[in-house]
């Protein structure tokens, strides 16, 4: 198969479906051999971020102190619960975002095969990272029942964010993916973007007791990830289903929807300078 024909294939979400399985089995090979030599295994995918959350926990509950966090109905939350609520959904964008973004590079081998659907390589990066966060899902809901927060409707919410986490990030990581090939520096990018947006997005703080102007408040809930990491607290703790709040829906979704379009369609028209670079 020629260039010019690849070229001609286009970006199909339909192909992307139709090569599920493939997906899957590279997704599985993905995430072991991210551990692949060390002793523990992928046991390490689990204890970094668990760690991660015990240490911004007792720097922030124990060490600073912050002020109380209370629900929607003015009942005090544990801030360990407000924190996991927030750090679940971040540690899949970050993990999904930094491997999708990658995606063209570590599989390299694989974009210079005429024959392979290079469309499906930063789905498998991000499908890999789906598998800690299951884990943190299930952590999170064993958690929240020892404190007294048991499942109930609301809960199953967070299957719904979680696939607009995952919509969203594979439109950014079509995007980030295709132009990392021609612009390395990319990556480090990434990083910056990702260490500054665990900050700004409202994960170790409440949007809601800040002290700051209401602009500077409507500027910060322009993240959409702001959305999700309310939507986890609202599934959790405040109870709020998704629907009631529609404009923030609909932002996103506009949001999301313009990454999904503007990253394929990137994606689609270098895709046939890929191999060539790389």
């Amino acid at each position: 198969m020629t260039a010019s024909k690849k070229k001609n294939q286009g970006l199909s979400m339909a192909g992307v479906y139709e090569s599920r399985k493939l997906i899957a089995r590279l997704s599985v090979n993905d995430f072991k051999t991210k551990f692949a030599g060390s002793y523990l295994g992928i046991i390490w995918a689990f204890v970094q971020p668990v760690i991660t959350i015990l240490v911004y926990w007792f720097v922030f509950e124990k060490g600073m102190k912050p002020a109380a966090i209370r629900d929607a109905a003015g009942t005090e939350v544990p801030y360990v619960l407000w924190l996991i609520a927030g750090m679940v959904p971040w540690f899949f964008f970050s993990d999904a975002l930094s491997g999708g973004t990658r995606a063209l590079l570590d599989y390299s081998y694989l974009v210079k095969k005429v024959v392979f659907k290079i469309d499906i390589l930063p789905i498998v990066k991000i499908v890999s990272a789906v598998f800690v966060h299951l884990f943190f899902l299930a952590f999170a809901v064993l958690l929240y029942t020892l404190y007294g927060y048991y499942p109930d409707v609301y809960t199953l919410q967070v299957l719904y964010y979680s696939i607009c986490l995952f919509v969203l990030v594979m439109g950014i990581s079509y995007l980030t993916s295709a132009v990392v090939v021609f612009f390395r520096d990319l990556n480090q990018v990434i990083n910056i973007v990702l260490q500054v947006g665990v900050w700004v997005t409202p994960i170790m703080w409440n949007i809601d007791t800040m002290d700051i102007s209401p602009v500077l408040k409507n500027l910060l809930k322009l993240n959409p990830l702001y959305y999700i990491v309310q939507g986890y607290r609202d599934a959790f703790i405040g109870k709020v289903a998704f629907f009631e709040r529609w404009e923030l829906t609909i932002y996103f979704w506009v949001v999301t929807i313009v990454f999904v379009v503007l990253g394929t369609h990137v994606f689609k028209k270098l895709r046939m300078h890929f191999a060539d670079v790389l």
